[in-house]
């Protein structure tokens, strides 16, 4: 029966563990590979062409958007299932803080088949100059990221009660328990900065800032799929009476 449980244990980790590395994946080939492939931020032009020339790249890229924000839908219940012996208020306020952020996600994406419509030119050739819709483009491509800065605040909220419980949980180590929860705080700061400073990006410290969330995930991620997670040890009526 103890040999039961414990594979039980190991395989609601791995489940999770596969979960989360789609969504790394994903993530990072969406919101980093193909942004740095097409968009020049300061550059109407060079980004229109860019995403003309390798719009298969971009409808790629909103693709694996969409596939990460659905896994990310599951993956807190399935770390739920992982940990709420742990502590259910903290277990449930993770569920509830990291699912808050899918329909944001899904409802900005529309930005992207906003720039779409633009590039392949439904009817806007007869109205707009071609000046006017690269600024379009570039419009809707910074409205997206304005999106994402919004969700950030909950990308960053549930990895507090989630680093929380991996501290608590004896089943996973305790230092990715430490990592996720500064990693909270380096969403945070990171928006705040964001939104507060308008020459916050040129400063170049958000990548320094963001190192524990991204350790932090990329390393539980990693730890679940490969590790698993151990079997917590039953404590005995009279360990119990001691402590």
């Amino acid at each position: 029966m103890k040999n039961q449980r414990k594979m039980s244990n190991k395989k609601k980790a791995r489940i999770a563990g596969l979960l989360y590395l789609v969504v790394v994946l994903t993530g990072i080939f969406s919101l980093a590979y193909v942004p740095s492939q097409l968009i020049v931020w300061d550059n109407a032009l060079v980004t229109f062409n860019n995403i003309k020339g390798a719009e298969f790249l971009f409808r790629l890229g909103m693709v694996s958007s969409l596939i990460c924000y659905t896994f990310f839908l599951f993956l807190p219940l399935a770390l739920y299932r992982l940990l709420k012996s742990v502590q259910a208020t903290y277990a449930k306020l993770m569920v509830i803080l990291a699912v808050v952020s899918v329909p944001i996600s899904f409802i900005n994406i529309q930005h992207k088949y906003a720039v779409l419509s633009i590039v392949n030119g439904y009817n806007n050739a007869k109205v707009y100059t071609g000046t006017q819709l690269q600024d379009q483009v570039l419009f809707h491509l910074n409205q997206y990221d304005n999106g994402n800065l919004i969700v950030q605040i909950f990308w960053g909220l549930w990895l507090f009660p989630f680093g929380y419980l991996v501290f608590k949980s004896g089943v996973i180590p305790k230092f990715l328990g430490v990592l996720l929860m500064l990693g909270c705080f380096s969403y945070l700061i990171n928006f705040l900065g964001f939104s507060l400073g308008s020459n916050y990006s040129d400063l170049g410290i958000s990548s320094f800032i963001q190192l524990p969330a991204t350790l932090g995930e990329i390393g539980t991620c990693l730890w679940l799929l490969i590790m698993g997670a151990k079997e917590k040890q039953s404590v005995t009526p009279l360990e119990a009476l001691n402590n």
